[in-house]
């Protein structure tokens, strides 16, 4: 079965065929890093990176970069309430940005290009611009003229007055046009910037993925990836940029685009003030409880973050972790991807029903318990499960975590299960009963069974 995508530029879910298929290349919009990011910009990381490795199991080679923007004006801004050096800001939260990945279980990009690397590039790229007809210098700016592209909102599917009437577009005397967007501008002194035939200054926001791509993928790449909110006009902007300054060429030949997050019904925005943080989240649930929740639902649709979803998402994976402690003494076979699994994957990131098909290994592997087919019953949910990046824990490493910030003494928690076991053995219910009620105030439940009593921590 081919890989298929839905294509937002064509509005269509197509074969996924690559320009080289001995070279597959993704390039996805990464974090400006001028604080932690909030949960939302954590579904395109997830999502993306899923698409990486899915694409890594067909093809020989695949190059995924994803960028990191450390210059901007909300950088500036947050170096100058701080105090600190701008390059102190963005080292900081690049850092914290890939450590937070790494909890969350999302692979590395191949390739982690910096804007403020490849200044040379973008100057270069603004000077094709220029030399093409497809660009101004004004005022010490460097404008990109939107009149010379005719494809320009193709990817949105809107008219020029319509993205002109839907933007917050800069009205400045120095524009031919409206809807012309900055590529370079100047730099007061206090501010970063770089020489350029057009004085000191630093790119416009946009420049720099095209810059960035180029550089890496090469001036056509095969999929670019990112969040819906960025379809117009940083998308839409990049494919003006890129087309024109390489002469036509096509810049991206698939577009994917993930759907936004809400929280309990409504936009998840920073000017809302309704964000969450996932460095935050990260300290208060187990990140694969987040994994689960943010690929629960299909990337293309809106997806409604909420305790009760956090909450199902914890139940759901206590059972499958369960039904692996259950068979903690049986051997996995080693075993491949699941076909009906990877069958789902292949269809434009069917997640939903990739979760629906663990949940039906889970119950086999249950039924499975004390037979022949044990083996590979488990073999086949951890083998499915890691596909998505779940269930890559031990079973009881997965109940005894504890929220950050507390602790659990475990062979306080055992010495107590076995003094409760003994006060039942000589029937002292009483005294089992209070050891069970110390425990509960520990946050610490037991559950009595055939494999003897087992304790997890939580309600």
């Amino acid at each position: 079965m081919n890989l298929r995508l839905y294509n937002s530029l064509t509005r269509r879910v197509e074969d996924f065929v690559p320009q080289d298929p001995e070279r597959v290349t993704l390039y996805a919009c990464g974090p400006t890093v001028y604080n932690y990011i909030h949960i939302g910009n954590a579904r395109p990381a997830v999502v993306f990176a899923l698409l990486a490795q899915l694409l890594r199991r067909h093809f020989p080679s695949v190059i995924y970069a994803r960028n990191i923007t450390d210059v901007d004006d909300k950088i500036n801004e947050a170096a100058r309430q701080s105090g600190l050096p701008i390059n102190a800001i963005t080292d900081r939260f690049a850092a914290a940005y890939r450590e937070d990945m790494a909890r969350l279980g999302v692979d590395p990009p191949d390739v982690e290009p910096h804007a403020t690397a490849h200044i040379p590039q973008i100057i270069a790229l603004c000077e094709q611009l220029i030399a093409r007809g497809h660009a101004y210098a004004a005022e010490h700016h460097v404008l990109f003229d939107v009149a010379s592209y005719a494809g320009y909102g193709d990817l949105s599917g809107r008219s020029l007055d319509d993205m002109i009437a839907g933007a917050r577009v800069e009205v400045a005397p120095y524009k031919k046009n409206p809807a012309d967007f900055v590529l370079w501008k100047p730099s007061t002194d206090d501010l970063p910037g770089w020489d350029s035939p057009w004085g000191r200054g630093r790119p416009g926001w946009h420049i720099e993925c095209s810059a960035m791509a180029a550089a890496h993928l090469g001036e056509t790449i095969d999929i670019h990836a990112g969040g819906i909110d960025l379809q117009f006009p940083h998308h839409e902007n990049e494919i003006a940029q890129s087309t024109c300054a390489h002469g036509g060429k096509i810049f991206a030949r698939y577009w994917i685009h993930n759907g936004m997050l809400t929280l309990d019904g409504r936009k998840m925005s920073k000017s809302l003030g309704n964000t969450l943080i996932l460095h935050e989240l990260l300290d208060l649930y187990p990140a694969e409880v987040l994994r689960y929740v943010l690929l629960k639902a299909h990337y293309r649709q809106p997806l409604d973050w909420s305790e009760s979803a956090l909450r199902q998402a914890r139940a759901t994976l206590d059972g499958w972790y369960g039904v692996l402690r259950d068979l903690a003494e049986v051997s996995a076979t080693n075993t491949p991807v699941p076909k009906e699994l990877e069958a789902a994957l292949l269809d434009d990131l069917n997640t939903p029903d990739a979760f629906a098909i663990v949940a039906s290994l889970a119950d086999a592997a249950r039924r499975s318990l004390g037979t022949a087919g044990a083996p590979e019953a488990k073999g086949r949910l951890l083998a499915a499960a890691s596909l998505i990046g779940l269930l890559r824990q031990d079973a009881e490493d997965w109940f005894k975590q504890a929220p950050a910030g507390t602790s659990i003494d475990a062979a306080r928690v055992d010495a107590l299960i076995a003094e409760r076991n003994a006060a039942r053995s000589t029937r002292n219910f009483a005294r089992a009963d209070e050891i069970r009620a110390e425990l509960a105030a520990m946050n610490v439940t037991i559950e009595d069974g055939a494999q003897g009593t087992r304790w997890r921590v939580g309600a």
